[in-house]
């Protein structure tokens, strides 16, 4: 007896031991060389994590109502975001029932039958007739002893906080994309007056050139010429307005409403880009949906690992049954018509082919592959920081040289129409002149529209008002 009790602890020390052994490498984040700060021209400084961008509502920095309200209605009708939030719902239910598997498995029935045996039959010497009734009630149970069933949760759980930070990614990129089209639009708009306004001033100046051109003193050179340059300025602004609606369409499509009914009112851009807290580097770790989607990714592909390894070793499974059986229903719940059964098993695949290596090395190619979407995330997101700040800086300069440009050009329209009325200049120096304020004018209102399309740039580069530490909430267990 003593040597079987040995054997026993033996065996069962030995399939804890295998058991440890087989549940997977331990998860870690891999490293990433993340520089220490970013290349910051100003105004932009370093500062704590999101201190400039309000959670979730980042927009709200950019100081417009209408842009709010649009945000609100992005958020509750956009088909996008319902997409991924019923991904996250499906996910949310397959990790459910990966979870259902760490408690025992009950089931429980009823059974009748009442049946006719043949008079003929072999052996017989009259049909006979026989009745059964019975209340099964039955228990399964695996145990995990090597860590599959641990595994398997692990990596559902990260699946779903996956699902999650991707359901945030989607937010992000549909209210960014919403304010970029937004601001846009208010450019154009701003680009469409200032068109109006250019065909009022042409249109005064064709009537001078006409009247003096009636009395002889402009040449029919000078009055084609102010009329060319009227009718390309009318063609400049009814092709913004078509700009102007399509950006309203897909402005539409994003607040989850049908283009032919849904009208933006038009409002010249008033909008100043808001001065940023950018952060470090590192905090694009946290910051990003789309970085803690690819390291929850991985974590997952690590925990598969562990899943293809228990593989190798035997599965125990432990069940038990009981209940009532009679051959009468009145006798039914009598003592003697109590049945149980007790029962244990271990099995093993004693040759797969190498199947099981296989399944081990596509887990840990699997996650080799997320390893490397995740330092290509981060990658990638370093990259639209420091575009943005790049671009930001280069248009801050440029709208400064540009407002010189405007203010230089006003004064030769100036000195133009005034020599022209003097005849001291031809028509071809007046339109020259009116030509190149209203370019100078579009252009530096362009460069402000651009301005604020890359603020929105780099708030979504930041991350948004999101962080990673509202993955920790959704968990399984």
């Amino acid at each position: 007896m003593r040597r079987v009790v040995a054997a026993a602890a033996g065996a069962i020390t030995a399939l804890m031991v295998a058991g440890c052994a087989s549940r997977g490498p331990v998860y870690q984040r891999p490293d990433m060389p993340v520089p220490p700060a970013w290349n910051v021209p100003e105004p932009f400084r370093e500062g704590r994590p999101k201190d400039a961008l309000p959670k979730g509502a980042w927009w709200t920095v950019f100081g417009d109502a209408e842009l709010s309200a649009l945000q609100d209605r992005a958020a509750s009708a956009n088909q996008s975001i319902r997409i991924a939030a019923a991904q996250l719902a499906q996910a949310r239910a397959l990790t459910a029932q990966a979870l259902s598997a760490v408690y025992p498995q009950v089931s429980a029935g009823a059974q009748a039958s009442d049946q006719r045996l043949s008079g003929t039959r072999t052996g017989a010497t009259a049909a006979s007739t026989s009745s059964s009734f019975s209340l099964p009630v039955s228990v399964s149970y695996e145990v995990d002893l090597f860590g599959r069933r641990l595994k398997s949760i692990e990596a559902a759980e990260a699946t779903l906080q996956a699902s999650a930070a991707d359901l945030e990614n989607v937010r992000l990129i549909i209210a960014a994309e919403l304010a970029s089209d937004y601001f846009t639009a208010r450019r154009l708009d701003s680009e469409l007056d200032l068109l109006t306004r250019g065909i009022d001033v042409l249109q005064r100046a064709v009537d001078l050139v006409r009247n003096r051109f009636e009395g002889g003193v402009a040449s029919g050179l000078d009055l084609a010429q102010e009329e060319s340059l009227l009718a390309s300025t009318r063609t400049q602004a009814i092709l913004v307005r078509q700009q102007r609606d399509q950006f309203e369409h897909a402005i539409a499509v994003l607040v989850g409403e049908p283009a032919p009914v849904f009208r933006l009112p038009a409002r010249v851009l008033d909008t100043a880009p808001p001065s940023l807290a950018i952060g470090l580097p590192t905090d694009l770790l946290e910051r990003r949906p789309d970085v803690a989607e690819a390291e929850r990714q991985m974590a997952a592909a690590n925990a598969r690992i562990g899943i293809a390894r228990s593989a190798y070793f035997p599965s125990l499974g432990l069940s038990a049954s009981g209940g009532w059986q009679s051959a009468s229903l009145l006798k039914l719940f009598d003592v003697p018509s109590l049945i149980w059964a007790v029962g244990a098993s271990l099995a093993q695949d004693v040759f797969s082919g190498g199947a099981k290596k296989a399944g081990v090395d596509y887990a840990t190619a699997g996650f080799e592959l997320a390893a490397a979407d995740y330092r290509g995330t981060i990658l990638r997101a370093m990259a639209e920081v420091q575009d943005a700040l790049s671009g930001l800086q280069i248009l801050s300069e440029a709208a400064v040289t540009q407002g010189q440009a405007v203010d230089a050009s006003s004064r030769a329209l100036d000195i133009a129409t005034n020599r022209y009325r003097g005849g001291l200049a031809s028509a071809l120096d007046l339109v020259s002149a009116q030509q190149t304020l209203l370019a100078n004018q579009r252009l530096a209102v362009q460069l402000e529209g651009e301005r604020l399309v890359t603020t929105v740039d780099l708030v979504k580069a930041l991350g948004g008002g999101w962080d990673a530490s509202s993955l920790a909430a959704i968990t399984v267990r």
